[in-house]
């Protein structure tokens, strides 16, 4: 093989380069202006000063950081480092109930017979099709006084007579679980399916309890799954809004009410933008703790998220 011949296999053709160039624009375009731009234009709001009926102005100011964690005009109050807690214990604790619920109903797909699999799926989906107010305004609904649900909470004793389950935290726990339930069973399904039985079986053999089998043999296996649904329902439900402000009936706000609420009635831009700002370093850690998670759990391969 020649020189001329080398040259031409180690720098691709113009015709080469612009297909590549066609391909991935369209991707890199819509990923610039709805992603990268408004992203940037955040923090260029949560540096600037409120300004009259909120919007922001010049000069550049640390204010709206400030009041995100509670210094205002009139001293220090912990209000909106409640609402961040707030948010944090709500995601861990609808994650970890998603968790528990989705494993069961995951590993029970994975046993029905293969023509049955996709109605199963489709059932656990097809919820998810409608629209979220719809379904929020639903266990609204369920939830109101005076509901079979309601009735067998105040009949043992878990709410005051009268009262309903909504608006309460447990109702927005119970909105986030059923909201990202799909969301955890699709992967961990996924992760089932390519599971080795003979591990599960050579545990069973050594006399492992159900508890051990699961832990050393079905839950490494399952890991990659388990961790991509963790990041598809831990990172929407931390900065939720519509949950929260129904089922929450205005108790129970979380970050992502914060955040609305500056842009709105609060009529402060910089510190709705400091807060998505906030969100999206939080998301950032999340993913990065849930690569490092995966790769010391899995025995030194890196999970892809």
């Amino acid at each position: 093989m020649n020189a001329a011949s080398q040259l031409r296999r180690r720098h691709p053709s113009v015709r080469e380069t612009r297909h590549l160039l066609f391909t991935v624009a369209p991707g890199a375009a819509w990923i610039m202006v709805f992603l990268v731009l408004p992203s940037l234009y955040l923090m260029a709001v949560a540096f600037m000063t409120n300004g009259p009926y909120g919007l922001p102005q010049m000069p550049l100011s640390l204010e709206s950081f400030k009041r995100l964690a509670g210094f205002g005009f009139l001293g220090w109050s912990p209000g909106n480092l409640y609402t961040l807690l707030r948010s944090l214990w709500q995601t861990l604790i609808a994650t970890g109930l998603v968790v528990i619920v989705a494993y069961p109903i995951a590993y029970y797909i994975t046993t029905c017979r293969e023509r049955w699999r996709p109605i199963m799926l489709l059932l656990v989906v097809v919820p998810s099709w409608t629209n979220q107010v719809i379904r929020t305004f639903g266990w609204m609904n369920l939830l109101a006084p005076g509901t079979p649900l309601s009735s067998l909470a105040e009949s043992l004793g878990f709410i005051a007579p009268n009262m309903g389950l909504y608006p309460s935290s447990f109702a927005v726990t119970l909105g986030l679980v059923y909201n990202f339930l799909p969301f955890m069973v699709l992967p961990l399904y996924a992760a089932f399916e390519k599971l080795d039985k003979a591990q599960v079986e050579a545990a069973q053999d050594l006399y492992a309890t159900p508890l051990r089998a699961f832990w050393h043999a079905v839950f490494p296996q399952t890991l990659p799954g388990l961790l991509a649904g963790v990041v598809l329902v831990a990172i929407p439900a931390f900065g939720m809004y519509v949950i929260p402000e129904l089922l929450g009936g205005g108790k129970s706000l979380m970050l992502g009410n914060l955040v609305a609420n500056q842009f709105s009635g609060g009529s402060n831009w910089p510190l709705g933008a400091a807060g998505a700002i906030l969100m999206l370093i939080a998301t950032f850690i999340g993913l990065f703790a849930m690569r490092r998670i995966g790769k010391r759990l899995g025995g030194g391969e890196q999970v892809v998220i």
